[in-house]
């Protein structure tokens, strides 16, 4: 039986049930019983559990990538990815995220197939960028401008991909998705360090605030 405490909230059975829910769809697929299974192995009377996903498989999708999130930002505290360089970081983080999926690939392979479905692709690229912020953000990224955005939909597209690789990976190690996530991430670097210098510095782009400034009190 799973601690949980006496009376939990719905948020509560959520993180407890999410991973057993996951490992239970390998077999069951991403439908109740695998919440019914989770229940019966946490102690928890289905009838609850089942509130705590009544939304459905995608429900149940979006808690465990959530059990995640939280997982590889616990394995992974700022302290010890402080002292990495970014590269090191973020490819940290994506193969952290791998080993803890590495358990339930199957329910995984099931996880990116109900996702890839047209009526669920706008809950699928928002589930991706999630886990891309959340990498981003133990990272130690700070920045709010156009880069926030970019940094995320580059990552998240990175991420998607190496998860695609790994599903069907019997390589030992999982060699050929790190070969793989390498490949990509030089690539990100490599755009990144172009970028930086076609672009202007921040003090020389236009600011439009500066620029109407100027019209009203010219320079002397």
């Amino acid at each position: 039986m799973t601690d949980l405490p006496e009376d939990p909230t719905v948020d509560e059975l959520r993180v407890v049930l999410a991973p057993l829910v996951a490992r239970n769809a390998a077999f069951d697929g991403w439908r109740d019983a695998a919440v019914v299974n989770a229940a019966d192995q946490a102690g928890v009377d289905p009838a609850i559990a089942a509130l705590a996903f009544s939304a459905g498989p995608i429900d149940m999708i979006d808690a465990w990538f959530a059990h995640v999130d939280v997982e590889m930002a616990r394995q992974l505290p700022a302290e010890h990815l402080a002292a990495m360089k970014i590269r090191a970081r973020i490819t940290a983080l994506v193969e952290a995220r791998l080993a803890i999926l590495a358990p339930d690939r199957e329910a995984l392979r099931r996880a990116l197939t109900l996702l890839a479905m047209p009526q669920n692709l706008p809950r699928s690229v928002q589930l991706g960028w999630r886990a891309a912020d959340a990498m981003w953000r133990c990272a130690g990224d700070t920045a709010t401008d156009y880069n926030h955005y970019s940094k995320r939909a580059i990552l998240g597209s990175v991420y998607a991909a190496t998860l695609l690789t790994f599903i069907d990976d019997a390589s030992e190690g999982h060699e050929e998705t790190r070969a793989f996530l390498k490949r990509r991430i030089d690539g990100i670097m490599r755009f990144e360090t172009v970028k930086a210098r076609l672009l202007p510095a921040a003090d020389q782009r236009l600011s439009l605030s500066r620029f109407i400034g100027r019209l009203r009190y010219p320079a002397v």
